[in-house]
């Protein structure tokens, strides 16, 4: 099975930098019935900064106003699965490099039955190129 590459959506949210922060986030999310396809926690600023990548943005929308939370205006990734196996992701990162397109930020995992997945940023003026580049969907 080939790697797929898809553009996303993700907003981000910034709380306070104390412990539990992140599950009454997600707690509220997952009853209002988001689905998040990635997620991602860290300090920022003195505060929390998470980084949301929903499944469906309106839902997502829906659940913050809900919580009152006040989320980012919308950006774009991209979200990169495939079969683990060693470089698996050397092929992308070559031809975003090959284009002068520089990835801002990625994290990577194993997921799982022999499968990986990565989410990737690259500047907002770069994103339709790399778009385009990776055929992604």
């Amino acid at each position: 099975m080939a790697d797929r590459v898809r553009k996303v959506d993700y907003f981000y949210v910034m709380v306070p930098n104390t412990a539990g922060q992140g599950s009454k986030i997600l707690s509220g999310l997952a009853a209002g019935g988001v689905n998040l396809l990635a997620f991602s926690g860290f300090p920022s600023r003195g505060k929390g900064q998470l980084d949301l990548v929903p499944e469906n943005s309106a839902k997502l929308r829906r659940a913050a106003k809900k919580m009152k939370l006040k989320l980012s205006k919308r950006k774009s990734g991209f979200l990169l699965q495939g079969k683990d196996r060693v470089g698996a992701m050397t092929k992308t990162l070559k031809t975003l490099a090959a284009a002068k397109i520089n990835v801002t930020a990625m994290d990577a995992v194993v997921s799982g039955g022999g499968r990986f997945a990565a989410i990737f940023w690259v500047k907002p003026n770069k994103v339709a190129k790399a778009a385009k580049l990776l055929r992604a969907k």
